[in-house]
Order: C-alpha cells, then sequence, then structure tokens
C-alpha cells in the first residue's frame, strides 16, 4: 500500500469521525453525508467530466460496485468542480451505480483529504471509517481490487 502523507496521517489520527464528517449535495439535489456510508468499504473518487483518466477510471469503479457491493464496497463519486446539470447528465449517461456527490466551490474536503492538486485522486476507507490508502493520478481497477479484497472480509 501506499505510504500515507502527514496530513492524510493526521486525518486518520483525528479518528475516523474526521473522515467522514462532510455532507454535500448529490445529482438529485439531496443532502448526503459521508457518514451515511460509515460501516462500508468506502472508495472516494475525486472526478471531473472534463478530466480525461477520470473519465477512464469510472467504468472500472462501475465494475467493482456491481461486483462488491453486496459484500459492502461503496464507491462514492466526489464532482470538484461540475454544476449539478453536467454532473447529473453524465451520471445518467455513463450509468454510474454509485452516488454522485456535487463539491464544486468546496475548498474545505478538498483541503481535508491532503490537499487535492489535481484529479482524479482516489481514497480507500475502511470499514471503521480509517483511511487506508490513496491514489494521485490513474489507477488500475486490479490495484484497488488488492486493495479492498481484504477489507471486505
Amino acid at each position: 500500500m501506499k505510504m500515507l502523507t502527514a496530513a492524510v496521517a493526521a486525518l486518520v489520527l483525528a479518528g475516523p469521525a474526521a473522515n467522514l464528517k462532510f455532507s454535500f449535495k448529490n445529482t438529485d439535489g439531496r443532502k448526503v453525508a459521508l457518514s451515511e456510508f460509515k460501516g462500508k468499504v468506502i472508495i472516494l473518487d475525486f472526478w471531473a467530466t472534463w478530466c480525461i483518466p477520470c473519465k477512464e477510471e469510472i467504468p472500472g469503479f462501475i465494475e467493482l460496485q456491481k461486483k462488491y457491493g453486496d459484500r459492502g464496497l461503496q464507491i462514492v463519486g466526489i464532482s470538484v468542480d461540475d454544476s449539478l446539470n453536467q454532473a447529473k447528465k453524465y451520471a445518467t449517461d455513463m450509468k454510474m451505480n454509485y452516488p454522485v456527490l456535487l463539491a464544486e466551490g468546496r475548498e474545505d474536503i478538498l483541503r481535508a483529504y491532503d490537499p487535492i492538486p489535481g484529479i482524479p485522486v482516489s481514497i480507500i476507507i475502511d470499514r471503521q471509517g480509517r483511511i487506508v490508502t490513496r491514489h494521485d493520478g490513474i489507477a488500475k481497477m486490479d490495484v484497488f481490487e488488492k486493495e479492498i479484497l481484504p477489507l471486505l472480509e
């Protein structure tokens, strides 16, 4: 697993609640708290509709959600700078089978998860709400699969 940076390690030390304290609107305009997913293995995927590497990863996340959702995996897409209409259209067109939350203008979430200077960034959180690993840039789905399988047991 990738070494945690100091800021991410500080979040882990701050406790699981700090990692799931954020709320966002989803593509239906409903407020969703990350804490609603506590008890699941979470992959937070920070992305945007204009991001080519992000678009390459999304079909893999759809497959992972199909394959492991019933075992407790929850992919959560965090759209970092798309409007509600842009994100909703993209999520619908791609048939995204996991929640897409809108973080446009939400610098607090970007700072909290060890500043996110570029996307995609994916963060794996265990069932206790602790950050396990982070991927800056695109990663292969078999890497995610190897990392989540022990957490799903």
